[in-house]
């Protein structure tokens, strides 16, 4: 009997933990504060490409993905593109430091219960940086692209 029920709690384990985020699936809606403390939904972002960007100011790599993703955001503005940033921190002061520092003026938006955050918990955030492509009808399109890959499905 322990054998089954051990049997049973790995196989839901297993299938909860596949259940994530995949290639084709539609953009699931949230809401999160900004900087400015104002409430942003993801459903007014309709009509364009979207790159969603997991990150913390914590983060070495994210921070060093911010400044691509700065050069992404001038080079195509919000014209073909919509990057939304979305912080797991959990001290708000660090973050809004990190947005200062590293000059980026396309939306961010803050979780701020680290990795038990809602957001990266339906993207199936495991690790940071993580981005996800959206197409313009809110389909998963590409996970984690390189800039070469964005760049080519904006031209």
């Amino acid at each position: 009997m322990r054998t089954l029920v051990v049997f049973i709690i790995l196989v839901f384990a297993t299938t909860t933990l596949s259940a994530q985020f995949k290639i084709g699936d539609k953009m699931p809606s949230f809401v999160l504060n900004n900087q400015n403390n104002e409430e942003v939904s993801s459903n007014q972002f309709k009509g364009k490409f979207m790159l969603i960007d997991f990150w913390a100011s914590w983060c070495a790599p994210c921070r060093l993905g911010n400044k691509k993703l700065v050069k992404l955001h001038n080079d195509f503005g919000a014209v073909k593109l919509h990057i939304i940033g979305i912080s797991v921190d959990t001290d708000k002061s660090k973050w809004i430091k990190a947005i200062e520092k590293d000059k980026i003026k396309f939306t961010q938006l803050i979780d701020p219960k680290g990795f038990d955050a809602t957001t990266a918990i339906q993207f199936g955030v495991e690790e940071l940086p993580s981005k996800f492509l959206f197409n313009e009808d809110g389909i998963l399109i590409a996970v984690n692209p390189s800039d070469e890959t964005i760049i080519k499905y904006l031209n």
